[in-house]
């Protein structure tokens, strides 16, 4: 039994296009759709109840494709939507991205000592300490706010000085907090990680839940029978939806998809 439908994904702008690349490196034979909320990001500078109510109308917009599965490529809303969309959606799985990186940064880290990258929002509810904690109770979690991450990386700005002094000032407490093990907790931060790593000691474990949460998307559909087989769906089928400036999304996101998005393959959409 398969499923030749396609898995929605969606995040707040381009960083979950780093999930989705490594959901098509996992999952070769799958369609996808995916949803950047470019209008409105950042999610993680964002009420609570803002980003549950933005991620419910992305999740409905998508559900219009019929899609199979939805992928919430975005740490803050998966922090803080993650029952509603379950509830909103029915029998449809949905899978964050937080859950994965935190089991992934329970096993990579030898100590327990743990940092944290991410958005206000993210840290601000404590979602990852909480998450990595439910695989090690004896983890000491270190959340570090770094905003200004999201908006260079929406800028296209992923290396140089400006870039290494921000990052510089973001990474200061770890020089003084004995961790053996970094969260990249915003799927906007892997395209920084030269930067971060060489800001660090090469001691430190690095943790990027884009890898971790592809697995579990797979295991999730396989266990439901949902994968698509080898020739049910052409493997380089991706909608790319946005509901601000496709032009900019196309560039942008090409930095973090891995390969060039034409404008022309990027469709505006009203979320209202």
């Amino acid at each position: 039994m398969s499923d030749a439908r396609a898995i929605g994904v969606f995040d707040s702008g381009v960083g979950g296009l780093t999930v989705l690349r490594a959901l098509r490196q996992a999952m070769p034979f799958e369609r996808f759709v995916y949803l950047g909320d470019t209008a409105r990001l950042p999610y993680g500078a964002k009420s609570a109840d803002t980003v549950s109510r933005y991620a419910l109308q992305c999740a409905v917009n998508l559900r219009r494709y019929d899609v199979k599965s939805l992928v919430i490529a975005c740490n803050t809303a998966s922090a803080v939507a993650l029952p509603a969309l379950r509830e909103a959606l029915g029998g449809m799985p949905v899978i964050g991205v937080l859950e994965p990186g935190a089991q992934a940064a329970a096993a990579t880290s030898a100590t327990g000592k743990i940092a944290v990258l991410a958005t206000e929002g993210t840290v601000r509810g404590g979602a990852y300490e909480r998450a990595i904690k439910t695989f090690n109770s004896h983890a000491q979690v270190l959340s570090l706010a770094c905003p200004l991450l999201v908006a260079l990386a929406e800028e296209g700005l992923v290396s140089g000085p400006i870039v290494e002094l921000v990052a510089r000032r973001y990474l200061a407490p770890i020089a003084v907090t004995p961790v053996d093990t970094v969260v990249l907790g915003c799927t906007h931060f892997p395209v920084f990680l030269p930067v971060l790593q060489s800001l660090l000691t090469p001691e430190h474990r690095w943790v990027d839940s884009a890898a971790t949460t592809a697995l579990a998307v797979r295991a999730t559909l396989a266990s439901l029978r949902l994968l698509a087989q080898e020739g049910l769906a052409d493997p380089r089928a991706v909608r790319f939806l946005a509901t601000d400036g496709a032009e900019r999304f196309a560039r942008v996101g090409s930095l973090f998809y891995g390969e060039a998005i034409p404008e022309s393959a990027v469709e505006v959409v009203d979320l209202a």
